[in-house]
């Protein structure tokens, strides 16, 4: 094990995050080169997987304070799937969702349980608004699964929109099209329809009690403008925005 690094990895230094990282890198980088004569002592390894998790705790801790400043910033949660390297933007919302309840600074459980609470209110505000407005986004949704001219990186994310337009509940449709829209680059009108979507979404998911309609109640239809559809389809009305 090369000496700057056994110096760290003894000394157990928890204040700089690249040092450790190096250090032990430089250490796995030994053992896996003399596989056969190892000359680490136990005490060290030890002490390096005791700062392995230290440093893998510390980098985990980075993930939602980039994916905040990403999302200031104006990034999509699509293109941080994308960079986190999970399949939707739904699994990118779980995901920082989940990092930042166990890494949050001074976070107490009550504020956990609360935000976790959140969540779900929001998650079911979203799914009462988009079966509200079931018809419209169903119409929206059509019009994407009928394009013809879409690359085929868009066959994925299409061919799971044009399936969850079998399904009873609506609630799927908001994300999914959220999901196809990057690949809409020759459909600006429709990509542009997806968008106030999707702004519309995220609105009740953040205030989702302002969205809970009474018993009995299903909610109010909002104002409609004219949607147009593929290239010579006949204008059609945008999605009902229940307020």
């Amino acid at each position: 094990m090369p000496n700057a690094a056994a110096e760290v990895i003894a000394e157990g230094n928890r204040d700089d995050l690249g040092a450790v990282t190096a250090a032990l890198a430089a250490v796995a980088g030994s053992l896996r080169a003399n596989a056969d004569d190892n000359q680490v002592s136990p005490e060290h390894l030890l002490q390096a997987l005791e700062l392995l998790r230290w440093a893998q705790a510390e980098l985990t801790a980075i993930e939602p304070v980039l994916i905040t400043a990403a999302r200031a910033a104006g990034v999509s949660w699509q293109s941080l799937a994308s960079a986190l390297g999970v399949a939707s933007r739904q699994a990118a919302e779980r995901r920082y969702l989940r990092s930042a309840l166990t890494t949050g600074d001074g976070a107490t459980r009550d504020a956990r349980v609360q935000a976790e609470r959140d969540r779900r209110a929001g998650h079911r505000a979203v799914t009462r608004w988009a079966n509200d407005n079931t018809a419209d986004l169903r119409r929206l949704a059509g019009q994407v699964v009928a394009l013809t001219d879409l690359t085929e990186a868009a066959t994925e994310p299409v061919d799971r929109l044009h399936e969850a337009l079998g399904a009873p509940d609506a609630a799927a449709l908001p994300g999914l099209l959220a999901d196809a829209q990057p690949h809409l680059s020759r459909h600006p009108e429709l990509s542009a329809q997806i968008d106030a979507v999707t702004e519309r979404a995220a609105q009740v998911r953040q205030r989702p009690a302002r969205h809970d309609p009474p018993p009995g109640h299903a909610g109010s239809a909002g104002e409609t403008s004219g949607m147009s559809g593929p290239a010579g389809a006949t204008p059609r009305r945008t999605p009902t925005i229940n307020r």
